[in-house]
């Protein structure tokens, strides 16, 4: 009796269906996601622009969020100062080297609760270089439901990088472009 039990139990967990999975797939909402930037200029004065986001996948862990995972790409040639020829220098290989390196990543290692939000730990790579960063995350906000239907949910994460870490425009002094990039990526996600 006992080993028909045992055997009637084994066969009903291998023919019993999967836990559902704990995890959901995001995209990014492209229209309402983006990358902020800001650079002191001259010792003086911070010159902000924008990086479309283009892209990517947030894998959400609903039970743990640290868990989760996180892959944006970011659109480098769409870089706009509101200022045509400073955007076309930053363009170019002076710079950014768009024509060669036209999309940056963020790819996540790790995340951690905080008091305030979330830490990510994380790869960024820009003009072909990768690097650690980290980002302080505000978030997540919602979830709501968007015009297309979809649950959308937000974050709001920033971290500074050092431009010539990256390679980028090693040859001006910080007196004239300062070191520090202070980064604001806002992002938009609709679940899958």
């Amino acid at each position: 009796m006992i080993r028909r039990t045992t055997l009637a139990l084994a066969a009903a967990l291998l023919l019993s269906p999967l836990a559902p999975a704990q995890s959901s797939t995001w995209k990014p909402d492209t229209a309402h996601s983006g990358v902020d930037f800001s650079i002191l200029h001259l010792a003086i004065s911070k010159v902000r622009g924008h990086f479309a986001v283009s892209g990517g996948e947030v894998t959400f862990d609903e039970k743990d969020i640290t868990k989760s995972r996180v892959n944006i790409a970011i659109d480098v040639k769409s870089v706009d100062t509101q200022n045509s020829m400073r955007d076309d220098d930053l363009k170019s290989d002076h710079f950014f080297d768009t024509a060669k390196y036209p999309t940056g990543e963020f790819t996540s290692t790790s995340i951690k609760k905080s008091k305030d939000g979330l830490v990510i730990n994380g790869n960024l790579t820009v003009h072909g270089v990768t690097k650690p960063v980290v980002l302080t995350v505000d978030g997540p906000n919602g979830p709501v439901t968007g015009l297309d239907k979809k649950q959308h949910i937000g974050f709001s994460a920033t971290t500074t990088v050092d431009r010539l870490a990256f390679g980028l425009a090693p040859s001006y002094p910080a007196s004239v472009i300062g070191t520090d990039v202070k980064l604001t990526i806002d992002l938009d996600l609709a679940k899958q």
